[in-house]
């Protein structure tokens, strides 16, 4: 259903997408990492923000589950992008840093904790970990796209499948996009 979404709306989520400031968000997340650190950017969408990575000199790999979004990825990039699902995450200890930037909300809720395990093993120890999600509680479906949302409570209780993964800090922002009044649960994570 979701990948669905995407790919009968890559150009109209990209164009949405795309030129969305993100700095602080980055900042966020960066200043956890060494330069020219190995970066996972999880569900990278448009691409926009494997982009801005790349140009800070940090090494990039990026996915997303919709061909036609990993198309347009790769021509805004230059970079490799990957058509994969989270669940084909298979490297162990690989990277300084993961993001994914609205991403992991498309999970079902019963399998967050597989996915979480999966991408917490493929961060070295030390590394730092970026993921947001809508703020709320519970899984809904909206104009074709599936969405598990997620508060501080219930973001905390997932991350008991994932003991080796802490809270460095959490924190809700509104939508950056024009338009839109939603929030959002943001969270760095630090791998022990």
């Amino acid at each position: 259903m979701t990948n669905d979404y995407y790919q009968q709306n890559a150009q109209t989520f990209f164009d949405g997408t795309v030129n969305v400031d993100m700095s602080s968000l980055y900042e966020s997340f960066t200043r956890h990492l060494s330069p020219g650190a190995y970066v996972l950017d999880a569900g990278c969408g448009s691409g926009r923000d494997s982009k801005a990575f790349h140009e800070n000199g940090y090494q990039v790999e990026a996915f997303d589950v919709s061909s036609e979004m990993v198309a347009l990825a790769r021509k805004h990039t230059g970079l490799p992008v990957e058509q994969m699902t989270f669940s084909d995450v298979t490297a162990r200890q690989k990277y300084d840093g993961i993001w994914c930037c609205a991403s992991l909300l498309h999970v079902p809720a019963s399998d967050l904790p597989a996915v979480m395990q999966k991408l917490a093993q493929a961060l070295k120890p030390g590394g730092v970990w970026y993921v947001s999600f809508k703020y709320g509680d519970g899984e809904r479906e909206k104009d074709g796209r599936r969405f598990t949302d997620m508060n501080e409570a219930s973001f905390k209780a997932l991350l008991q499948c994932v003991p080796e993964i802490k809270i460095t800090e959490l924190w809700t922002t509104e939508d950056n996009r024009p338009g839109r009044d939603e929030m959002w649960l943001n969270a760095v994570l630090n791998k022990r």
